[in-house]
């Protein structure tokens, strides 16, 4: 087993919030927040910074982080990491993407994802999901649901209810409703492959990018935590945020 690296990729164009990276929370840049979680992460050898944009580079740099400049023309934040992961030494067997807008993840996810991918040396692609408990939440496609076999891999990931209620059987059927967390482990040779595959019908239909994997056959571990990361998606989120992170949310939780 080599070593473990987090990459955490940024972009500066965003529909929703542009310079989102660089937006101060709590008297810092959103992207230095996350960085910081990640150096709280024990099981990891390094964590780089993947970005296409200077603007974003130089305030990384002047924090103190790894920076890895990558092409413009990346369409997901996978694609980013694929590039870094490719420039990276043999002695690199993993990687773990860790999304830039999301400062309250926890290290010991982190670490737990990293634990995944090094006992299992069959393992090549992890992700995390928590419990769902509210109602409006199982119902909202933006909250995107995963069902999971019995040895904790992943089924099926929808934007859609999955499992579907069926009758008054399934309210006493015991189902748990699960919500999938977008960080991701991957042994580093699949990525390379992964990347190259064209993206498959079930993804395109869901616009959901780790549907490709399940397409190609490929085992997705997921692992289930009852900590929620949550995440800068508007500036609306940032106030709610802020409170989140002067509070110390998750930064030292077990997972």
């Amino acid at each position: 087993m080599g070593k473990i690296i987090g990459i955490i990729p940024a972009r500066w164009s965003s529909t929703r919030f542009p310079g989102k990276p660089l937006e101060s929370i709590a008297g810092k840049p959103l992207i230095q927040h996350v960085w910081q979680r990640c150096l709280g992460a024990s099981k990891l050898d390094g964590v780089i910074v993947a970005t296409d944009d200077m603007r974003i580079a130089e305030t990384a740099f002047g924090f103190g982080a790894e920076v890895a400049i990558t092409a413009s023309r990346h369409q997901s934040g996978t694609d980013r990491i694929a590039q870094v992961a490719a420039r990276l030494g043999r002695d690199v067997s993993h990687v773990i993407n860790i999304q830039g807008d999301e400062p309250t993840i926890a290290p010991a996810l982190i670490d737990r994802l990293a634990s995944a991918l090094k006992r299992d040396r069959n393992l090549r692609m992890v992700t995390a999901a928590t419990i769902l408990r509210d109602p409006a939440e199982i119902q909202n496609p933006n909250c995107v649901k995963v069902v999971l076999a019995k040895d904790g891999s992943a089924l099926y990931f929808s934007r859609s209810v999955i499992p579907h209620p069926s009758g008054v059987a399934a309210a006493s059927s015991g189902v748990v409703y699960h919500r999938h967390q977008g960080i991701y482990g991957y042994e580093r040779r699949f990525l390379a492959q992964y990347v190259r595959w064209k993206p498959t019908p079930y993804e395109q239909a869901e616009r959901l990018e780790q549907l490709r994997a399940l397409e190609h056959g490929v085992r997705i571990r997921v692992l289930v935590t009852e900590y929620l990361s949550l995440g800068v998606d508007t500036p609306e989120d940032v106030p709610r945020v802020e409170e989140l992170l002067l509070a110390g949310y998750g930064s030292d939780v077990l997972v």
